[in-house]
This record gives C-alpha cells, structure tokens and sequence, in this order.
C-alpha cells in the first residue's frame, strides 16, 4: 500500500510538472493558439461525456427529477448544454473583462498572455459546476444558443468573405495566365457544385405527392441569390471577380441544405430522416471541422489590421527616439517602455466573444439543435427555430455579401 501510494504520487507530481512546462511555454505569440487548444478540448469533453455520462446523469436527483425516466438522448444532450455552458462562461467573462484594452502596458494585456494555470483551473470548476444547475436554466441557454449559434454562423460569413478576397487577390495578383485559368476552374466547380446541391435539395425536400411549397420557397431563393451574385459581380461598374461569388453561392446553398435538414423528423417534406439519424455522423464532423477552422481562422487572423478583430482606432506603433540618451541603461528603459506602451494589434473582447458564440453553435451542433424535454419527460422536437435561424443566416449572408460589392460604390470617400 506504502509503495503503491507512493507511486501514485510521483506520477501525480509528474503529471503536474509536464502541466507547468506546457503552460509555462506558451508565449504572446501562441496564445491565440492555446485558446483555440482550450476550445478544442471542450469539445472533446463535450463528445466524450456526451457518450458515457448519461448513466451516471441519470442518477443525479436534480436533474432526473422528472415522473418518468427521460430516452438516453436527452441526457446525452443535457451533459452537452452544460459543458457548452461552462465554456461560454469562461469566454464571456474572458470578454467582459477585457473590454477596454488599448495598448500592452494594460495591466489586463498580461491577463490575456499568462496565467494559464490558473485559467484551466477556473474552466475546469465552471464545466464541474454546470452539473449542479437546475435544468431550467440549461433549457433557457438552449433556447438561447439557437439564435447565438446565427450570430456566430455571420461572423463565419465575415471570416469567409475575408478568405475569398484574400485569395482572390492573391492569385490576381500574380499576374500570370495560368493563375487566371486557376480562378476560372475553382469558379466553374463551385458553380457546378452550387447547382447540383440544389438538385439534391429539391429531390430530397420536395418529395412527389407533398405539398412542400415552403422549401420549394427556400430553395428557389437560394438560386435567386446566387444568379444576383453573378450578375452584380459581372457588371461593368462593380468590377468584382467570380471567385467571391462562386464561393459565397457555395455556401449559401450549404446553409439551405443545414436549415432542410434541421427539419422535424415527422415532417412529410424531409426526406432525409428516412434514410439517415438526426444527426448523422458525416454532417456532425463537418460542422465541427468548420467551427474549428473558423475559430483557429479567426485566432490566427486577429493579428491583422484589416481584420474585424483589430480595433479601428489602433495607432501604429512606434516613435522616434531621443536626440541625446543618457546612457545605455535609460536607453534599455525606454525600449522596454515603449514595448510595453505598444498598442495592442486585436479586440481581445471581440476574440474572446468569437469563442463564445462559437461555443454555443458547436452545442447546436452535438446535439442536432433539436432536442428538449418536457414536463413528461419524453422528447420534443423544436427543430424549426433552428430551420429559420439557418434559413435566416443564408438571407443575411447573401445581404451582407451584395453590401460588400456596392458598398464602395455607392460611399466611394469611404474605405471597406
């Protein structure tokens, strides 16, 4: 017994130790990347407990205290909604608190960096405390986590809208034919792309028979949006390039097909759930894949003054040094000081409340955005809010992309 105790606490301290020197190397310039790793694990622990917690959850007096024992599903769900929950405490504290950070000698700069022990710690007890909450709370983050998961799916929109041009002018700016045909095929197979999903879309959503006027409606308007791309982007005044549109049209159509497929399981128009789970597994991994991109995307692009996450008002750093130092030790002083001074290249709360919202979608995403519970405690489907909120954010992507093409024309005196 001595020498197994003894064991036991020599791997203890080692575990503890390989824990300080991880956290102990992340610098400034990775901790974008630790945050996006510390997101990362939510969702595996998110995964994991969502398969093995429902026997132990089941046993728990506040949460099963329902007349009749809840399906396994629900608590599957529910162990999902409060670790979600736990993660979006973290980063909205994160991003409350950091509201307000211009320049690096901000004493929250430091904060942001360091402290990483301490900050698994305090995420760790939040997740833990999740499971002590009344389920009336976790069903009203559910509710809310529909329509913060269409926020973060438009701030995904910026993220692409970022991407695509960035691509587009790169591969322009090379100036040479073979770039030129590159663009052209990239186009030409997202246009391919687009259409045959709307194929896709009609054979599976409108089945013959049904009276499936509403995602005929969507569908159609899906194509509407894409052929107006097209056309706006091909006029001589906008002089935009084909590569954006291809893309956004892609996207757009992605977005419908999410929204269909968000459709009640009884719903005689949705021809998907009879063929597949509510949440299959393909359509789960890539919504997660797309969230992490997004999230890291975001995380790596912060540093960028053209980004959304850079604040507007940032001055450059940088001034001119004195005419006569004293001496090298005031000289090494006032480096260190104008280091310290420098103003900070991104919105630390706007990259904190990315995180949030992304927390909340990726909980939509587990859970197959359609899963509650009512006073009986059998399931109830609410799958249309979630519907609209994608069907929304599709009209809402197509908006805001239009915006972007006539915006300089129309306040030409204005940088976009």
């Amino acid at each position: 017994m001595w020498a197994a105790s003894c064991l036991a606490s020599c791997c203890a301290a080692c575990a503890c130790d390989a824990c300080r020197t991880v956290v102990s190397g992340i610098s400034r310039r990775s901790a974008r990347i630790a945050y996006c790793g510390l997101f990362a694990l939510s969702l595996i622990v998110s995964w994991i407990l969502r398969e093995v917690a429902a026997p132990l959850m089941e046993k728990i007096p506040w949460i099963n205290h329902f007349h009749q024992t809840p399906d396994r599903e629900w608590f599957e769900t529910d162990a999902v909604l409060r670790v979600s929950l736990g993660n979006f405490l973290f980063f909205t504290i994160l991003a409350i608190f950091m509201i307000g950070v211009k320049n690096q000698k901000d004493p929250r700069d430091n904060v942001h960096h360091g402290g990483w022990m301490m900050k698994i710690v305090c995420w760790c007890i939040l997740v833990i405390l999740m499971f002590f909450l009344p389920n009336e709370i976790i069903s009203f983050y559910e509710t809310t986590s529909k329509f913060g998961s269409g926020l973060f799916l438009l701030v995904q929109v910026v993220l692409l809208l970022d991407f695509v041009h960035g691509w587009n002018d790169k591969w322009v700016g090379y100036d040479e034919q073979f770039w030129y045909v590159a663009l052209l095929v990239v186009s030409l197979v997202c246009y391919v792309a687009t259409f045959s999903s709307s194929a896709v879309l009609f054979y599976l959503f409108t089945p013959s028979g049904q009276d499936c006027g509403l995602n005929t409606f969507f569908i159609v308007m899906t194509l509407i949006f894409v052929f107006v791309f097209t056309i706006v982007t091909l006029h001589p005044s906008v002089g935009g390039s084909i590569l954006p549109s291809s893309v956004i049209s892609l996207y757009c159509m992605y977005l419908c097909y999410s929204g269909l497929a968000s459709e009640p399981r009884d719903y005689e128009c949705n021809g998907l759930h009879k063929h597949s789970r509510a949440v299959s597994t393909s359509s789960l991994a890539l919504g997660l894949l797309t969230t992490v991109l997004s999230v890291v995307y975001s995380a790596v692009r912060a540093g960028s003054s053209t980004m959304l996450l850079s604040p507007p008002s940032s001055p450059r750093a940088g001034s001119g040094k004195p005419l006569l130092p004293l001496d090298k030790a005031d000289e090494h002083y006032e480096e260190k000081e104008k280091e310290k001074s420098k103003p900070v290249s991104y919105s630390y709360s706007f990259f904190h409340l990315i995180f949030s919202l992304a927390s909340m979608y990726s909980a939509m995403l587990l859970t197959g955005w359609s899963t509650s519970v009512g006073e009986s405690g059998k399931l109830v489907d609410v799958g249309w809010p979630s519907v609209w909120v994608r069907i929304l954010t599709g009209w809402a992507t197509a908006a805001l992309f239009v915006w972007s093409l006539l915006a300089p024309i129309i306040f030409p005196d204005r940088e976009f």
